[in-house]
This record gives structure tokens, sequence and C-alpha cells, in this order.
């Protein structure tokens, strides 16, 4: 049987050169990066080599690199440690004490502005700031295609705003988000703010999606805070990064060692901040300029696919990555198309990978305005770079006498 792996988005595998540049360090140059002798040293350099190496991807300084398990982690760091931070000065506490301090909560909330289709690791750390008292949030809705509104953003930010946080693509379904537009609007905003001697807004962004495809510079973008993970640009999983600029104040969310400068205990995983920083290299080198390539495949994808009575594209038609087709398919449950799918040997995925697990429809096409019956039948298909012209004629071929064969099947109303 012929296998087609297009879940791309969820994970990707582990590039060959990947793979060789990190295995020396699991059992020939295994020393820990934290002790002072010849293998520890030797561990500490290459961090060091791959913290500059990730941060010349980022157009950033070393010292603004912190390397973390995740991106699930690294937006965890990001929105509760700035909140952390910026209660204490609210409360007049000192911002630079530990995080094991006690600290009283002002009447005065910091309050963070984000959107109704983040990631849940967005979505649910926000929640948690808000059910400990700790801020305040808006979301922001989106249009049909996704798509924030930059005035609406604007109307929403208040004197206590402190965090913006919007990802820069869209997991489920593709859509680019105006990134540097938002960071150039925040940026107008902070310079009004500064003069005024006002607290400044800080921004982050999920770029976990965007790392491979576009550009990433942290200057360009305008942004404070940036995280992202390894697996998704064929580096393993259990190994991300957070970019923090330089003044960002942040308390660390992980007591313990002092490594990444007191910001994120834990021994350093060396051979995975190794694959990261070598994944990152290949993704200069060679990834990004397969775009054209997955942009023809995706395209040939999406048109034949909108070919199947009662299906549609979600996200937007144009601003989207180059490697997610999502659509949804009326009359058919998203889980049935996936077993019978992968029946046939092809893996994609309906909703995020994350909360696959969940039967309730994708907050991401709710949000969109798209109804729950609809949205039960998400379907995403995430290309990556071995995906052939054979494995998407493939699809093509197999996916329509699916649907067809699950309508049958579908009980008569």
């Amino acid at each position: 049987m012929k296998k087609v792996y297009l879940d791309n988005a969820a994970t990707t595998s582990v590039d060959p050169s990947v793979f060789a540049a990190m295995k020396p360090y699991f059992s020939v140059k295994y020393g820990n990066a934290s002790e002072p002798h010849i293998w520890g040293q030797e561990a500490r350099q290459v961090v060091e080599k791959s913290r500059e190496t990730i941060a010349n991807f980022l157009n950033a300084k070393p010292s603004e690199i912190y390397f973390t398990g995740c991106a699930t982690e690294s937006i965890n760091l990001a929105h509760k440690g700035l909140l952390e931070a910026k209660l204490r000065e609210f409360s007049n506490s000192n911002p630079s004490t530990s995080s094991g301090q006690v600290f009283q909560f002002s009447k005065k909330k910091p309050h963070i502005i984000t959107t109704s289709i983040e990631h849940k690791a967005v979505l649910e750390t926000c929640n948690h700031l808000e059910k400990a008292g700790m801020a305040t949030v808006t979301y922001l809705p989106v249009d049909h295609f996704g798509l924030i509104d930059l005035k609406q953003l604007e109307k929403k930010i208040r004197p206590e705003t402190v965090l913006v946080s919007v990802m820069y693509v869209n997991n489920e379904v593709g859509t680019v988000e105006p990134i540097e537009e938002v960071g150039q609007l925040i940026k107008k905003i902070n310079e009004s703010r500064i003069a005024k001697k006002e607290s400044r807004i800080y921004f982050h962004t999920d770029a976990t999606q965007a790392m491979q495809y576009f550009d990433c510079d942290v200057n360009k973008l305008n942004v404070d805070l940036l995280s992202f993970t390894g697996h998704k640009f064929y580096a393993p999983k259990g190994i991300g990064a957070l970019y923090l600029r330089t003044g960002t104040p942040l308390v660390r969310q992980i007591d313990g060692g002092g490594q990444e400068k007191r910001l994120r205990a834990g021994t350093e995983n060396v051979p995975y901040i190794v694959a990261l920083a070598k994944a990152l290299e290949l993704v200069s080198s060679k990834f990004k300029v397969q775009s054209s390539k997955l942009i023809e495949s995706r395209d040939f994808l999406i048109k034949e696919m909108l070919k199947i009575k009662d299906v549609e594209l979600t996200g937007h038609p144009e601003k989207r990555a180059p490697h997610i087709a999502s659509f949804v398919v009326k009359g058919v449950e998203g889980e049935a198309m996936l077993l019978m799918l992968s029946d046939k040997g092809i893996a994609a995925a309906s909703g995020s990978a994350c909360t696959s697990g969940v039967l309730s429809p994708s907050h991401v096409l709710l949000a969109m305005g798209i109804a729950p019956e609809v949205a039960h039948g998400s379907m995403r298909f995430s290309l990556g770079k071995d995906t052939t012209k054979e494995d998407i004629d493939y699809v093509i071929k197999t996916f329509p006498s699916i649907v067809e064969r699950l309508r049958l099947m579908a009980p008569k109303l």
C-alpha cells in the first residue's frame, strides 16, 4: 500500500543531516554544558554556537535567545513571565526579585490582547491568567478568512494594555496574519506612550508555522517576544526557543538552577539544541527555496478538491502558508474521513493536532463564522519537503470516493 504523509503541520520527520549533527552529543560528546571540565566546556561551546546560529536567523542578539522544551513552553514563559513582571510593577514591587516572591495584585490589572484563533497554548495560558486574577484579556474576532482587523486591534488598546499576542500563521487553516503591520502599529503607539512616560506595550508572536516559510527578522517585525519549536521544520520533538528582546521584563516560570541566564532552569538538552540550529541552517540554505514548489502542489490539490460537491476551502485564498490546504466537507465527519484516509495509507488532520482527540468543532473554524455542523467536517492536508506530485495525485484519486461513501452512510434527516 502506498503511504502519503500530509500532516507536516503537526510534525515533520527529522532531516538526515539534522540527525547526523545531533548524534555525537548523545554518546561521544555527552558533557553537561554547566560543568567546568573539558566535556562540559565542549558542550557549552556548541550550545553557544547554536544560540548564535539561531540569533542570526532571526536577526537578533545571541543573548536574546532562550532554549525551551517546545513552543508551548516558550509561549507560557512569554505570557506568564511578562504578566508576573508587570504585576510587580503595577504593585510597586521590585520586578527583579525571584519568582518565589509573593506579590499583591493591584486593582489595575494588566491587559492582554490576543486573537480568537490562536493555538491552545496561547488561549489556555491567557485563560489561566484571567482565572488567576492576574490579567484581563481581549480576544479579537477574525473575518471569514481568519484575518484580524488592525483598526479593531487599535480600538481595543487600553492604558493598562501590556501585551499583544498574534500568531504569525494559523496552524489549522494556514492564514497569514499581518504581523509586520501589527508591529508597526504597536511601535507607533509605544512612541507616543514613552513620550508621555506611560507603560509600553510588548508584542509577542507564535511563529511556529512561519519559521520555515516567512521572514522572521524580529526587527523588521518589531516583535519583543517570538516563540517556536523545532519539530515543524525537520528537527526533533522536544526542543523550542523564545526570542526575548533586550529590556523586555520577564520572570522565569521554571525554578531551579541558573541555566539560560537564570530565566529557564534545567540542564541544557545539548543534542536537541544542536539539531534546532542545524535545522534552521537548512531552512536558510535549502528549504525556503522549495516554497514555490509547495505552492504549486498545494494549489493543484486545492483546485482538485474544490471539484468535489460541497467542499469549501478554509483560510485566506491568497494570504496562506505554502504548506497548508484546509477544507470543510459538508455532510461528513472529519474523524471518519481521517480513519478512511489512514486505511488508504494517507495521513492528514482534522482541526489542529493538539485538539484532534476532542470531538467538539474547531474553535478556529467557529471563530471564522463556520457553522458547527459544517466545522465537524474539517480536513487539513499539510505538505512537506518530501511531498511528491505522485503523493498529491494519489490523494486526489482516493479522497472523492471516501467522501461519497461516507455521505451514503450518513443518516438521512
